[in-house]
């Protein structure tokens, strides 16, 4: 009997990795930062907060436009060069809505950081993902959302802090620097890399083929609804912690980064598992969501609940995130420039969708409570997409166990095989 084989050790990641996962948490903050200042830079505007909401919206249509269009663009240029530009011109981003005379200006500033940064997330994310071996990919992605999750540690209830001493026009000045460190950064360690020329080059026509995949458009839906359902509460967190919950404002920084921290809790986790059990990983993770969300909606005039479930949305809500990168990566593995857009924009319509949703509630006359069971209703619609991926995986898996079996002299083989077929789909 032969002995068994060890295990094969864990391959390193790059430090390029690293390098961009601390970019992201630039642009992390300024995605999610609002959350924190929303009161006080809707005071300070004269709008209402549903319309201050709209600014994460106007983020996220940014981003959904961005990622796909920028990655097109950008598809034969060097992608060190295209990350350089990218953060620069976030960084101008930055500095004019910091500098924003009014909500209209503010607005557009707002668009136009987005379209930068779902660029940067886009070609980021394939560069990550090139810098590793396939087994590695939800764990080099793990980081890139670490950085997401630090930013919610970190960089948000810093923004919520600022906001409340120092106006929430210095937090927008911080995000600013911020941009700055990260391009000295990838500058200097990221790699830099040639543009293809032989048959190799990227092809934006043979990219595109990968839009004909079922796999592709359910992922994409599964990943629009998981950020939807956690967009709809965490875009109004703020009030509600203050308005229901009846938490003072000063609280509010404190249990942003308490939702960080399960962030980071949750991509830790989810980067471990999601490479050996994606479906497992999406199946656990927005079926939490779901149920977090909807005791929430029943709790929130406790302020323990509200706290304890902010930080527990966290955990489940980004437990997914690596999964859900990798699951586009590998369904859409010819086209990972526009695979990384793909999921950039699938993020980022739910981005939009969940503060449009949750703001139609409140202006309903629903209460704060009511965007919690808007998320968990988009959450269970990222479970029922989920379940339909996994069936269809695993018909296609058995489908080519029986084209390749042998007739009736391996029929036991075949027979084998097939059983082996669901623990396949699990694996892919």
């Amino acid at each position: 009997m032969p002995a068994p084989s060890a295990p094969r050790p864990r391959a390193r990641l790059p430090l390029a990795v690293y390098v961009l996962g601390l970019s992201v948490f630039a642009l992390g903050t300024s995605e999610f930062m609002l959350s924190g200042i929303l009161q006080p830079l809707a005071r300070d505007l004269g709008v209402s907060i549903p319309q201050a909401g709209l600014l994460v919206s106007a983020f996220a249509i940014g981003m959904v436009v961005g990622a796909p269009v920028l990655a097109a663009a950008t598809l034969r240029l060097p992608r060190r060069t295209t990350l350089i530009a990218l953060l620069a011109l976030f960084g101008l981003g930055q500095a004019a809505g910091a500098l924003a005379p009014s909500y209209a200006v503010l607005f557009a500033s707002r668009v136009i950081s987005a379209l930068a940064c779902a660029g940067f997330w886009a070609v980021g994310a394939a560069v990550a993902v090139s810098l590793v071996p396939v087994t590695a990919r939800a764990r080099a992605m793990a980081v890139m959302v670490g950085g997401l999750s630090i930013a919610n540690i970190a960089g948000v209830p810093a923004g919520a802090l600022l906001g409340q001493h120092a106006g929430w026009r210095a937090a927008f000045w911080a995000v600013a620097g911020l941009s700055v460190i990260g391009l000295v950064g990838v500058t200097a360690l990221v790699p830099r890399t040639k543009v293809p020329t032989g048959d190799d080059r990227p092809q934006l026509r043979r990219e595109l083929t990968i839009y004909r995949d079922k796999q592709v458009w359910l992922a994409l839906v599964a990943t629009a609804m998981n950020g939807a359902a956690v967009f709809a509460l965490f875009s109004y967190l703020s009030p509600l912690l203050t308005d229901t919950a009846g938490l003072a404002e000063s609280w509010v920084p404190t249990v942003l980064a308490l939702f960080g921290v399960g962030a980071l809790i949750g991509t830790f986790v989810g980067g471990r598992i999601a490479d050996a059990h994606p479906f497992g990983t999406l199946f656990g993770g927005i079926s939490a969501s779901t149920a977090v969300l909807a005791v929430l909606a029943l709790t929130a005039h406790s302020p323990v609940a509200a706290v304890a479930l902010s930080l527990m949305l966290g955990v489940t809500a980004f437990t997914t995130a690596p999964a859900l990168n990798a699951r586009m990566f590998n369904v859409a593995n010819a086209a990972p420039t526009l695979a990384g857009a793909t999921t950039t924009a699938a993020f980022n319509i739910g981005n939009t969708l969940g503060p449009w949703l949750g703001g139609l509630a409140i202006s309903a006359g629903w209460g704060y409570p009511a965007v919690a069971w808007t998320g968990a209703a988009l959450a269970a619609v990222a479970v029922l997409t989920t379940a339909l991926a996994f069936r269809l995986q695993r018909a296609s898996a058995r489908s080519r166990v029986v084209a390749s079996s042998a007739p009736a002299s391996d029929a036991a083989s075949g027979t084998e095989s097939a059983a082996r077929a669901p623990e396949a789909a699990e694996r892919h």
